[in-house]
């Protein structure tokens, strides 16, 4: 089970301490192509095995994509790779989070810093406990998952409330967020859903390679990786258009299961997930052993 740079449970450095800057000067570029490598060549290493399967949920897949269609070598150590919610692009996408796109990068590094975004505080656990724990405010606390991510509030255990806000958010960096309020004005040329191509585009700065005066682009049709789909239809992060528009280009697409009432979180948190999704997830694990 991986975790994101900058999240609470992956916040060490042999140099830099969380408490700098530094430290969190990274996006889910450098999760891509530094970490999500690190990580799946440390597993192989300590198992002895050639080829493992990747389930990823959300941005989980969006590291995926950008690894596994510019790193040949390493694609070819993932069997099957697993995109629960998978965003590729964020052209149609009606979530709340992507509303910072909206704002200038500046005002968000005002209004937020340069370091943490929405990590896991004392504040936080308190009202889990406090708050999240008293029956009738259980589904506002849920509420604040639904306005994220899109709701269901039918699938969500509602007593589970507490133990959900105790970890999540669990946190990134500034810059990864700041990251993903820009990709938006940078894909309306090919989300269009008879676009030619399905390309991310990364405007940090910090990001370019030397002699590099535009951002990379990274093609998800150049990824080979056998590739199994999972999408909601009222998920309104990885919406039904932008799925629509990444399955016309995923080169070697094994199979896509599309759950009318899911919304972003019933991947993870589905009360029916067990009836809905594993069956289908266990089967192909199985067909690709």
């Amino acid at each position: 089970i991986g975790n994101s740079r900058g999240n609470t449970w992956s916040r060490k450095h042999q140099t830099l301490s969380p408490d700098l800057e530094d430290f969190w000067r990274f996006s889910y570029d450098e999760m891509a192509l530094k970490d999500l490598p690190a990580v799946i060549n440390h597993i192989l290493k300590a198992t002895g095995q050639e080829q493992i399967f990747y389930i990823g949920h959300s941005q989980g897949t969006t590291i995926a994509f950008i690894a596994f269609s510019t790193l040949p070598e390493l694609a070819s150590k993932i069997r099957l790779f697993f995109g629960l919610a998978p965003v590729a692009t964020v052209a149609f996408t009606d979530s709340p989070m992507t509303k910072l796109s909206a704002l200038p990068d500046f005002l968000i590094w005002d209004l937020f810093g340069r370091r943490d975004f929405l990590p896991q505080s004392q504040y936080i656990k308190w009202l889990a406990e406090h708050v999240c724990a008293k029956t009738l405010l259980s589904e506002l606390c849920g509420n604040l998952f639904f306005i994220l991510c899109g709701f269901d509030e039918k699938n969500l255990n509602m007593t589970r409330t507490p133990v959900y806000t105790t970890h999540c958010p669990a946190g990134t960096s500034v810059q990864n967020m700041i990251h993903w309020a820009q990709v938006p004005d940078l894909i309306t040329e090919v989300v269009v859903l008879n676009a030619i191509n399905v390309t991310f585009v990364f405007p940090i700065n910090s990001t370019i390679p030397p002699l590099q005066s535009t951002p990379p682009e990274f093609r998800v049709q150049d990824m080979k990786v056998p590739t199994a789909l999972f999408s909601g239809g009222h998920d309104t992060l990885a919406d039904p258009k932008d799925v629509a528009a990444l399955l016309t280009q995923v080169s070697n697409l094994v199979y896509h299961q599309h759950i009318e009432h899911w919304e972003h979180l019933d991947f993870i948190w589905g009360l029916d997930a067990p009836q809905v999704m594993f069956p289908s997830i266990l089967k192909l694990l199985q067909e690709h052993h």
